[in-house]
């Protein structure tokens, strides 16, 4: 079953780069919210150095919901999605692996960005190590939970909008935890483990529960 799932995992992976150069595309995105922040908040690198995580999250979530809408849109418009519901393989698989070709091509690039846009908000070393870690955790969550709006809005046409409005509300609490946990690290006394560890169980979660609802809504959304 390795062979098949590798397939669709390096051909997800393609056409994210190549279809409106999906990873690109998202660092681009997350580069200007960073820079245009603290333009609007001004030179106050105090301030910037309290909120910068917080910016850093804010930028790498709307980066992630940028390219969810074509996670299933494209394979519903050329025919792809009905020949992966009728395949033999389960579908809460394939939907695994394109969430992960997904995060592979959109959610690594934002976190191999991270240390460089740290700079711009005036991040110390151990905090930039605090928000990378919190978002090689996190990210895979929004992705999988972005998953769901996605299968939920596969039939509709320009549904970008509805999905983010259906994918916002849940990952408020990926939103919280990591950056409770990057704040945690340089303030006392509250301890950079335990909201690192909420944000991991939320991912674990997010694993498990996005790909059966996904699958769902793609079964519901075909018949």
């Amino acid at each position: 079953m390795r062979g098949p799932f590798t397939a669709l995992f390096l051909r997800e992976v393609r056409l994210a780069v190549r279809v409106g150069g999906g990873a690109l595309m998202g660092v681009l995105f997350f580069l200007i919210v960073v820079t245009v922040i603290p333009f609007g908040i001004g030179p106050d690198l105090n301030l910037l150095n309290r909120i910068g995580p917080a910016i850093l999250w804010i930028g790498a979530l709307l980066a992630t919901l940028l390219a969810l809408d074509r996670l299933f849109q494209a394979d519903s418009e050329d025919g792809s999605l009905d020949l992966l519901l009728m395949g033999g393989h389960p579908l809460e698989l394939v939907v695994v692996v394109k969430c992960l070709a997904h995060w592979a091509a959109t959610g690594l690039p934002l976190v191999l960005a991270t240390p460089i846009l740290s700079i711009f908000v005036n991040l110390e070393p151990i905090q930039i190590a605090a928000v990378v870690a919190t978002l090689v955790v996190g990210t895979p969550a929004l992705t999988f939970i972005g998953a769901i709006g996605a299968a939920l809005t596969v039939t509709l046409r320009r549904g970008g909008l509805l999905l983010a409005i259906l994918v916002l509300p849940s990952t408020i609490p990926v939103l919280i935890f990591g950056v409770s946990a990057a704040n945690a690290a340089v303030t006392e006394p509250m301890p950079f483990l335990t909201p690192f560890l909420y944000l991991a169980a939320v991912s674990l979660i997010s694993t498990v529960v996005g790909p059966v609802a996904a699958a769902a809504a793609l079964r519901s959304g075909q018949d």
